[in-house]
């Protein structure tokens, strides 16, 4: 299976689509080397913006170009963008209802070496809450491109997550992005894994384990956090009676939160979200961190037969 980072993938797609997006600018603050938005700006200096460590700036810029018709893509780690550059992302991209395209790297656990200051756990319940914010989450190579152009073509502010790992491919080859739409990678009738991002082969692994031990679990991807496509959600769940959602965020306000609050709102069902329970994360090596949050197939698996076992006890007692 071919491996690449996810963000080298973001740059490389950047550069094939510049012709075909003749608006297109780029804008970094000074962390290009990593996001990899270095390789669009070598090839295209004149469309290229170094704005130094100075995000809200950077970001109040690309306001200004996307209201002279640019389409301006933001590049800088996730937290950055969210936290440190939230008031311009709120008061003069989100407001406006600008086209300015947010990319925020080294997301979630990834940048394991910077440790809790730099990791971003809490960036997709910022975006999820911010009004005219469409918010997609790739999860292996084709997404990852398809994003990039989904996004571009997409009017109205984005903010797309991106890992700093190294991704595979499981779609086949297909790089088709439709924004809103969750993608059904396989069906089945006793339980719903849900899942968003980077963990997508930590879930299809638990559901094949689930597989050997005869149970079937349909495996819903999120690409898109918001919109959420709440209908594909909730006819699962009326399929199986039990949803397990897996992140590589905080359990707040992310994919389990959206997934908690569609179903609290139209079908309640037994319910277990996985992720980073209301903490910060802490430097390590990447896998030892995933190990320790539990964000493994281990857990998932385990967390899939605790739920059915419920779902059980459930049953037996209406």
């Amino acid at each position: 299976m071919e491996q690449k980072p996810m963000r080298l993938v973001f740059g490389e797609t950047l550069c094939e689509l510049a012709d075909e997006f003749p608006e297109l600018v780029v804008l970094d603050a000074d962390v290009s080397s990593s996001t990899q938005t270095k390789w669009f700006g070598e090839k295209f200096k004149d469309r290229f913006f170094n704005f130094g460590i100075a995000e809200a700036n950077m970001v109040s810029a690309a306001a200004g170009m996307a209201a002279c018709g640019l389409i301006p893509v933001v590049s800088t780690f996730a937290f950055l963008i969210t936290l440190r550059a939230g008031d311009p992302v709120r008061s003069l991209v989100a407001y406006n209802n600008l086209n300015v395209k947010l990319a925020g790297g080294y997301a979630g656990l990834s940048d394991f070496a910077d440790g809790a200051s730099h990791q971003a756990v809490m960036d997709l319940a910022v975006m999820r809450a911010m009004p005219n914010m469409t918010v997609l989450v790739p999860s292996d190579i084709e997404t990852t491109r398809g994003a990039v152009r989904a996004m571009l073509t997409h009017k109205g502010p984005v903010y797309l997550r991106l890992s700093r790992d190294v991704v595979g491919s499981y779609h086949e080859g297909d790089e088709s992005f439709d924004i809103g739409k969750a993608r059904v990678l396989k069906d089945g009738d006793d339980i719903t894994l849900v899942v968003s991002g980077t963990l997508l082969p930590k879930v299809l692994e638990a559901a094949r384990e689930l597989d050997k031990a005869g149970i079937q679990a349909a495996v819903l991807e999120f690409p898109t956090l918001k919109p959420f496509d709440s209908e594909t959600l909730i006819h699962y769940a009326e399929k199986t009676g039990a949803v397990v959602t897996v992140e590589e965020h905080t359990i707040l306000g992310g994919l389990g939160g959206a997934v908690a609050e569609s179903l609290s709102e139209a079908y309640p069902v037994l319910l277990k979200r996985i992720g980073i329970n209301d903490r910060f994360g802490e430097s390590g090596p990447y896998k030892d961190l995933l190990n320790k949050y539990q964000l493994t197939a281990k857990y998932i698996y385990e967390a899939a037969l605790d739920l059915l076992d419920r779902k059980r006890k459930k049953n037996t007692s209406q």
